[in-house]
């Protein structure tokens, strides 16, 4: 076809904005750190629930709920990158997004039930990982939505009219 009268491309082609992504990935991490820090102190603090350590380690516990509040950040950078490459290589990436979160997040509430913990440990730390895969999942997915934007489809390469060729 020659003219005005060249079809579109139907696909707008996401366009992401990788400094506001990563930044709210950066905060992500931050947020996911306190809430497995401050679940933590709860269970131990309030609910005299050994989370991560024994209760002679204290409250604060030992080096456990530092590397627990790391796989925390970790993870909320993990799905980070995720939304990224799930945003400029495929169809849909919101829903994948969706389901591998989700589905990591039942494995990570699965996983205390695996070990011989007692049973206020596992539910607990369940509660925490449910917590944090909730909040990794919503927040990443928010950031991505709005360092996304979608460019409007263009027209299809013309072909140079006859009285060029």
């Amino acid at each position: 076809m020659t003219g005005m009268n060249a079809p579109l491309d139907p696909t707008p082609r996401p366009v992401v904005n990788g400094g506001k992504l990563w930044a709210g990935g950066a905060a992500t991490a931050a947020v996911a750190a306190l809430i497995a820090v401050a679940g933590i102190l709860l269970g131990r603090g309030l609910f005299d629930i050994d989370v991560l350590a024994p209760k002679g380690e204290g409250t604060w516990g030992d080096a456990s709920t530092g590397w627990y509040a790391l796989g925390a950040a970790l993870a909320a950078l993990v799905a980070t990158g995720l939304a990224h490459v799930l945003i400029v290589t495929t169809p849909r990436p919101m829903r994948f997004f969706g389901w591998v979160v989700g589905l990591s997040t039942v494995v990570a509430v699965l996983a205390p039930f695996v070990t011989d913990a007692d049973l206020p440990v596992r539910f607990y730390t369940a509660g925490l990982n449910l917590l944090l895969g909730i909040a990794i999942g919503s927040l990443v997915a928010g950031v991505a939505r709005s360092a996304t934007i979608l460019i409007p489809p263009r027209p299809a390469a013309r072909p140079y009219p006859q009285q060029y060729r």
